[in-house]
């Protein structure tokens, strides 16, 4: 018999990918192997996003684009998971699925193995059942950066998200799991981690009694930083997303520890107090500056990264400029800005009109996107003739500046800008020193020390 095989597609979050790489290690745990080629599957899985509409759009075509699969092998199994599945509380998004035979949750991934012996009792036996999904240790491809869930679902509710709803109410992994992760990704050869959970600045260890005693802080978070900057091996240290409202001051203090890196991502979502209000966002863009200046005094020349929602429910020209000049106040190192679009089941969805044209989002979003580009551009060239810490993360031939093909190591500086470097050794997984000579707007180009 053929060992069966599966093809996994992934879309959204690093929170997403992290949980493909679960799932990776269940089905490869009860005998199948990965393909590239469709056609060659007994298994498709495609592991969802909810953010947008265009995210739900996508997964309607691809799944439509496998009928053609199914008629030929009757007896393939396609599966769809991820947001999508979790916040479908009333089967209308299943109903427009009706070629997928397995249709569930992210947390219930647990019951893969099963489902799967159900429907093909040739191709896999049930194995062990493990109740919580977050305890699955992930397949990473990547041997020296990792992404280490530590809390999944979120209590916010802010009023255009369907995160509460897809993945539920916040939960949070215990610290011992969290750090027994770590330490084993370390023992391997990891030397950059990044902390995941939807508002990961929150986590409350459900089993405090684990952290060290000398550990100096009070706010578990960053008690938690603290506890993975003394695992040997950990040279880099991220954490997305936080959330402004948990951002305190010991949180800050926890970022200037060695293994930290010197950038964060800090969604604000609007520069208007009045729509952040729609938004259910509980803070102020003048708690967000207080915010960013205590950053900046505490870490000078901290990066600084954010996501921006444009044309939401009820917002006039004048409240998206109030954006504009936050942009511009903060001087952004990097910007993820969406265009709004209408989530059903949300708060905003029944409480409020989708009154901003297309075209109008359109704009806006356009207007945050030149402004990202020439704000990224000017502050970049400040890097040139100074020396970055850069981590490996590829190597490939590109064209150079003066057109011909040359060898790149390509990674990200600590401020996560992308770097690259003359060099004919791969060097992946290396973490070197690189003198800036040029700077684009979203390359630094140097030599290694």
């Amino acid at each position: 018999m053929s060992i069966p095989k599966y093809h996994l597609i992934t879309y959204g979050c690093q929170m997403n990918k992290n949980d493909s790489e679960r799932m990776e290690t269940l089905l490869q745990g009860i005998g199948f192997e990965p393909t590239d080629q469709i056609e060659q599957s007994d298994l498709i899985l495609i592991n969802t996003c909810s953010v947008r509409q265009t995210a739900e759009d996508r997964v309607y075509g691809q799944v439509r684009s496998f009928q053609k699969f199914k008629k030929q092998k009757p007896e393939l199994i396609i599966g769809v998971t991820g947001c999508m599945a979790g916040r479908d509380r009333d089967g209308l998004i299943r109903k427009k699925l009706p070629v997928v035979d397995l249709y569930f949750p992210i947390s219930d991934m647990t019951q893969l193995p099963k489902w799967i012996a159900e429907l093909r009792p040739d191709l896999a036996n049930t194995g062990d059942v493990q109740e919580d999904y977050l305890k699955i240790n992930p397949l990473r491809g990547n041997l020296h950066q990792a992404f280490v869930s530590i809390q999944t679902g979120c209590n916010n509710f802010c009023t255009y998200c369907v995160v509460p709803f897809a993945r539920g109410l916040e939960k949070n992994r215990p610290l011992q799991d969290i750090l027994q992760e770590v330490r084993q990704l370390a023992q391997q050869g990891c030397v950059e981690i990044t902390l995941l959970g939807q508002t990961v600045n929150s986590y409350q260890a459900p089993d405090p009694e684990q952290f060290s005693k000398e550990n100096p802080y009070k706010q578990h978070f960053a008690k938690l930083l603290w506890e993975v900057n003394q695992i040997q091996g950990i040279k880099r240290l991220h954490f997305t997303a936080p959330h402004p409202n948990h951002m305190d001051d010991e949180v800050i203090d926890a970022m200037t520890l060695p293994a930290h890196l010197n950038y964060i991502h800090l969604p604000v979502q609007s520069g208007d107090n009045e729509v952040l209000r729609r938004m259910n966002r509980r803070h102020t863009v003048e708690q967000y500056l207080d915010i960013i200046e205590r950053l900046q005094k505490k870490i000078p020349g901290i990066a600084i990264g954010t996501d921006l929602i444009v044309g939401f429910c009820g917002e006039t020209k004048e409240q998206f400029e109030k954006t504009v000049e936050l942009f511009k106040k903060v001087e952004f190192d990097m910007s993820y800005h969406a265009q709004y679009s209408t989530r059903s089941g949300t708060a905003a969805c029944r409480a409020f009109l989708d009154d901003v044209s297309r075209e109008e989002k359109r704009r806006r979003w356009n207007v945050l996107q030149d402004l990202l580009i020439k704000t990224v551009f000017e502050k970049n060239q400040a890097y040139v003739g100074k020396t970055v810490s850069v981590l490996v993360e590829r190597h490939q031939t590109s064209r150079s500046e003066d057109g011909n093909m040359k060898d790149y190591c390509y990674g990200n500086s600590r401020e996560m800008k992308l770097t690259r470097f003359l060099s004919e050794q791969p060097r992946i997984g290396d973490i070197v020193e690189v003198k800036i000579f040029r700077a684009d707007k979203w390359l630094l180009e140097g030599e290694v020390i």
